[in-house]
């Protein structure tokens, strides 16, 4: 059972990663302007992956006998005061928001590769899911980055 604890810990780490995602991308599609469809379409489409990311972390915590985790980070709760206080001294710039989600995406990418690299006693499949969460992770990062790229480029 030692061994299924850190497993657990791992993976509720990783869970608490996606809730922080998720209110992440809530706080960023509310501090958006009228005009961002294109970027809360696609913060929609990552709080969605975050919610599905989560379905399975939560059946995997649940097989090994642990209680699944149901609130954010520490860590996830001063990114989202960061957010708040940068983006109103902003005023919701786009540009902001943006930065304020790679910075965000860097975090999660972290967390995943934390969760590879940990000692935590995972079958080959379960490392798989984690690879594969943290490659759409790492492609909403990138994604993220394009676009708050571009609009660096437009100021």
């Amino acid at each position: 059972m030692i061994s299924n604890e850190k497993t657990i810990r791992v993976l509720n780490d990783l869970i608490q990663t996606n809730h922080d995602r998720i209110a992440g991308y809530e706080k960023a599609i509310s501090e958006a302007g009228e005009m961002d469809m294109d970027i809360k379409a696609i913060f929609g489409k990552m709080i969605q992956e975050s919610r599905q990311n989560n379905i399975e972390l939560s059946n995997e915590v649940a097989a090994l006998g642990g209680e699944p985790a149901t609130s954010s980070t520490i860590g996830g709760k001063i990114y989202r005061i960061w957010m708040d206080v940068k983006t109103s001294l902003s005023s919701s710039d786009r540009l902001a928001i943006l930065d304020s989600c790679e910075y965000g995406e860097d975090v999660a990418v972290e967390a995943y590769e934390d969760a590879l690299q940990s000692d935590a006693d995972m079958t080959v499949a379960l490392l798989n899911l984690i690879t594969r969460q943290k490659a759409g992770i790492q492609l909403a990062h990138n994604q993220v980055r394009s676009y708050r790229d571009a609009n660096a480029v437009i100021r």
